[in-house]
């Protein structure tokens, strides 16, 4: 069995009384403990968010991460920094990091390469734009970014990633595919990892994001090859967190 994850992204958003009302919510609230919870906060507050939401059983991740353990980078933060702070998992590729930053695969493969190296989980991101999905393009456009990553690493590397497929298109827009879509791509990503490996194929960690919401989780959650959730605008609202989180359970 696949233990869902439910991951929320933060992006530049967020701050410590936000972190303060998690803590006072999980009080009261706790946590299913058949879902793995993680929050990826801009680096500030992972410290922070580490001290206060731990023992509320919610896991801290980054993200993004420079490729390099350390130098001459202002700005930069390496995978070492991050593991230090007590972070757990780290974003790699998100298409906010791809379109905005210009990261291109082989820099995505590179930063996961690192993550895995400081012995941080990557959640590896994935996902079509609107003209790619018109045009019919989704699953090549997927799989090659699924593909520049996945097929060079080393065998027992593969299942220690975790994989969400966020449509650029649905994300922070409020157009979600159907989950019968959703379940499409999903399913797909997983036939690939097939080629590798039939065991990797059936034990791989696939999220869905892409405005994924307390209204619609449930049901996107009920797919076979969705296993969780990589969660934005939403994970900014405490009881709608918690609400897909407890969808997951």
């Amino acid at each position: 069995m696949r233990t869902p994850l439910i991951a929320g992204n933060w992006k530049m958003n967020g701050s410590s009384r936000l972190i303060e009302e998690f803590a006072r919510a999980l009080e009261g609230f706790p946590l299913p403990p058949t879902v793995e919870v993680a929050l990826l906060p801009p680096f500030p507050y992972i410290l922070e968010m580490q001290r206060a939401l731990q023992a509320g059983g919610v896991k801290i991740g980054a993200q993004t991460l420079n490729p390099l353990r350390s130098g001459a980078h202002t700005g930069e933060v390496s995978g070492r920094m991050l593991k230090e702070l007590g972070a757990e998992y780290v974003l790699v590729g998100h298409s906010e990091r791809r379109r905005l930053y210009r990261e291109s695969d082989e820099d995505v493969y590179d930063r996961l390469v690192a993550a895995l190296n400081e012995g941080l989980k990557p959640i590896l991101c994935v996902g079509e734009t609107l003209e790619e999905r018109d045009a019919g393009d989704t699953e090549r456009v997927v799989l090659r970014q699924v593909g520049k990553v996945m097929a060079p690493l080393e065998p027992e590397q593969r299942p220690l990633v975790t994989i969400a497929y966020e449509p650029v298109w649905a994300i922070g827009s409020g157009r979600t595919p159907s989950p019968e879509q959703a379940q499409e791509v999903m399913a797909t990503i997983r036939r690939y990892q097939g080629g590798f490996d039939a065991k990797l194929a059936s034990g791989l960690r696939l999220l869905y994001g892409g405005s994924m919401n307390a209204q619609n989780a449930q049901e996107l959650l009920a797919q076979p090859d969705i296993d969780g959730g990589l969660i934005g605008g939403a994970s900014l609202k405490v009881d709608d967190f918690l609400s897909i989180c407890h969808a997951a359970g």
